[in-house]
């Protein structure tokens, strides 16, 4: 049996963006992931936690170019005191956003992170708030990616779940990522 972590005072929403979890060009298991999210977003709302949801700017021509329907974000946002939207452009969702300050000013001293690319944007804002003192709690059901596709003669392709836990496994022994959505609290 998974013991419960202490709860997180936040809940960060990486790129929950519609060219990412719908229709031909969603994640595998996009279903269930959008299900564990929204299962995060409900419990932080019913607590009171900060809810940040990052929203990545892709370049022209990309699935996540702003203003177009794959940018949209696919879960409903509660925008108020403490659920906030934050546009950024590049893959750390502390990097040119205004998060860390948003985080400093509600007294956040840890955080659950959940969204997609789990090698890229959750990673890298997973890495950033751990080297920044945050306790991390990234939910193994509650982050997702594609297959990293093969590469004749030197590698085959390498399943989404298993590019996922990579991702998670790289950041170290602090963050808690062995843990399901459902062992996750807010206060």
């Amino acid at each position: 049996m998974t013991s419960s972590p202490a709860p997180t005072d936040a809940l960060v929403v990486v790129d929950m963006q519609t060219a990412f979890v719908a229709g031909g060009g969603a994640v595998p298991g996009a279903d269930r992931l959008l299900a564990r999210v929204g299962e995060l977003l409900d419990r932080a709302r019913a607590a009171g936690a900060v809810v940040v949801h990052l929203q990545n700017d892709g370049p022209p021509g990309a699935d996540d170019e702003p203003e177009t329907p794959g940018w949209e974000l696919y879960l409903p946002v509660k925008a108020g005191p403490r659920e906030h939207v934050l546009r950024k452009p590049r893959d750390d969702g502390f990097d040119a956003t205004p998060l860390g300050e948003i985080l400093v000013s509600a007294g956040v001293r840890s955080l659950t992170i959940c969204g997609v690319m789990s090698e890229m944007c959750v990673h890298a804002t997973a890495k950033t708030a751990l080297a920044r003192g945050y306790r991390v709690v990234l939910p193994y059901d509650a982050h997702g990616t594609y297959n990293i596709p093969a590469v004749p003669g030197v590698a085959d392709e390498v399943p989404a779940h298993v590019v996922s836990r990579v991702a998670a496994w790289s950041l170290g022994d602090q963050p808690e990522n062995t843990l399901p959505t459902a062992a996750v609290t807010f206060s």
